[in-house]
């Protein structure tokens, strides 16, 4: 484009002499014909090379933002199925909302990187490289002197570039910290207002917003300086051109077309120079957010899955002096501990808090790995069992209640592929939780609300444990799921525990002693060591721990009974 209009700003001056030599002549109108129809023919064909030039960007914006689009999806693909793979240390150790933030922020940054910056990038260089040597193969004087400041311009891209990372890494780590503040603030919403701290979490919210921005705006400041030196740099071009031109098209070196296609060339090379400040923004903040996607993919699970064996419970599951040492903590939950579950055999176990009982279920799911010793089902290592098998077969319901944003009916089949709806109310009518879904509005259809926010907390443990039971695992686990019922829904369920799970492994993890009657081994725990066990009137023959709690609980409930 800009040779086209070379030639036609010459045309015009060549022939514009000759045209006043024909004035007072009749061939006069005839020339100015001649010279309307060429430079018709010059637009028109200027208007053709912005047209291609519209198509072949519009391709080139197609592929690149495309192919960025696509990434970004394979990337986000491949952290979330990461962060699935990680172990439960993992999750205490870093928050939730800088996870959020390191999948959405970072991700965005990266795709940023990998489609605009990559599309101006080869805008930048092409026509450099095109633009330059069009330069060159007119007037080489001249060429030097438009492009003088281009050094200058090299410089300050390195200078600010620099600056932009260091600031970039920050605002994305302060960006990570906001997120998981307004997570933590909307899981526990109904303790912050229940204590009266909305104001204490706004002003903290506020405080690390205000970094944030203050952070954000050192940024912007730093573009916002470095786009109009950026022009400045083209405007002096631009004046060197027309100055040095005017001298050259003096001495006859060059022709007036020439320093319109100057003007032109510098004017193309506007946009690319001034985006190099944004390109260069862009891939300080992509290798800031890539770096800190990398912290996180780069990190292997501790507990991996090395075996394809599937799980079968033939005959026992044994822990083997086994010693567990919690890695994110160093609190020692398990210290030589010794027992064997029969197949089929109802186990109890009892501790005080903190006394290793959950540890014992997490081991189970190898959700940890033990420190020493071994767990063995079948004599099978339960590190050389396939890790889904085990853990599809085993059903646990944990203290901790998690329920999805999802119907009642969705929950309860969550464990398992397939499932019908006469599946999901008998096994709601086992937990003791039928009468009450029928109560709601919706029935099994009712929406459960975030985290089951929607139910009470007896009822979230009574879906949980439908949830395990649907599954109808070899091994079931209750981790003191049962404390927020009555004693006479808690011996529905374990009714069903003993006379319709026959054959099948169940261990309950409870604190209510009078419910321990008929289990066939009852294990207490102390830091970590069992110091008690048998059934409960061998353990009572003992008048040991067994028997101080009992009696001490029974106390407790004959108080409150008497208020």
């Amino acid at each position: 484009m800009p040779q086209t209009i070379r030639e036609s700003l010459d045309f015009v001056f060549v022939n514009i002499q000759q045209y006043k030599l024909y004035d007072g002549f009749e061939v006069q109108t005839q020339f100015y014909n001649a010279i309307t129809q060429n430079l018709l023919f010059f637009g028109i064909l200027v208007l053709v090379f912005a047209i291609i030039m519209g198509i072949f960007m519009y391709y080139m914006r197609q592929t690149i933002i495309v192919m960025s689009r696509l990434i970004e999806y394979d990337l986000r693909k491949v952290i979330f199925d990461h962060y699935q793979k990680l172990d439960t240390a993992f999750y205490k150790k870093n928050k939730t909302g800088d996870l959020m933030s390191r999948i959405t922020e970072d991700v965005s940054k990266v795709r940023m990187y990998i489609g605009p910056a990559i599309l101006y990038g080869i805008n930048l260089i092409s026509l450099f490289a095109i633009v330059i040597f069009s330069m060159f193969r007119v007037s080489t004087s001249l060429a030097l002197y438009t492009l003088l400041p281009l050094p200058f311009l090299s410089l300050s891209i390195y200078i600010v570039s620099s600056i932009i990372h260091k600031k970039s890494t920050v605002i994305q780590a302060q960006l990570g910290l906001l997120t998981s503040i307004a997570q933590e603030v909307y899981s526990g919403i109904r303790i912050i207002k229940s204590y009266v701290q909305e104001s204490k979490f706004s002003k903290y919210f506020l405080s690390e917003s205000n970094v944030f921005k203050d952070k954000s705006l050192e940024l912007a400041k730093v573009n916002a300086l470095f786009f109009p030196l950026m022009l400045l740099l083209i405007s002096i071009s631009t004046i060197i051109t027309i100055f040095v031109g005017g001298i050259e098209v003096a001495k006859g070196n060059i022709t007036p077309g020439n320093i319109a296609e100057f003007v032109i060339y510098v004017n193309l090379l506007t946009w690319p120079v001034t985006s190099i400040g944004w390109i260069a923004s862009i891939i300080q903040q992509a290798a800031a957010s890539q770096k800190r996607i990398n912290e996180f993919l780069d990190l292997e699970p501790t507990v991996k899955n090395s075996s394809d064996k599937k799980l079968t419970i033939n005959d026992s599951i044994k822990f083997d002096n086994v010693s567990f040492t919690y890695p994110d903590t160093g609190i020692v939950a398990l210290k030589n501990f010794n027992l064997e579950i029969r197949k089929g055999q109802k186990i109890a176990i009892i501790g005080r808090t903190a006394s290793g009982k959950t540890t014992i279920a997490e081991l189970l799911l190898r959700l940890y790995d033990v420190t020493e010793g071994q767990i063995l089902i079948d004599g099978q290592n339960i590190e050389n069992i396939n890790l889904y098998s085990l853990r599809k077969d085993i059903a646990y319901v944990p203290q901790d209640l998690f329920l999805f944003s999802d119907t009642i009916e969705n929950n309860i089949g969550f464990g398992i592929s397939e499932y019908n709806t006469e599946e999901v109310i008998k096994y709601a009518e086992y937990s003791s939780i039928h009468n009450e879904i029928m109560e709601l509005p919706q029935g099994y259809n009712s929406l459960v609300g975030e985290r089951g926010v929607t139910l009470s907390g007896g009822q979230k443990q009574r879906v949980s444990i439908a949830r395990a039971l649907i599954k109808q695992p070899d091994l079931i686990i209750l981790d003191d799921c049962l404390s927020a019922v009555d004693t006479t829904t808690e011996q529905k369920v374990l009714s069903y525990l003993r006379n319709e799970l026959d054959g099948k492994t169940a261990i309950i993890i409870t604190h209510r002693i009078q419910n321990l009657l008929d289990f066939d081994q009852i294990i207490v725990i102390e830091e970590g060591q069992i110091v008690e066990s048998g059934t409960h009137k061998e353990l009572l023959s003992l008048n040991g721990y067994y028997f101080d709690i009992l009696e001490q609980q029974q106390l407790e409930e004959g108080k409150l009974g008497q208020k």
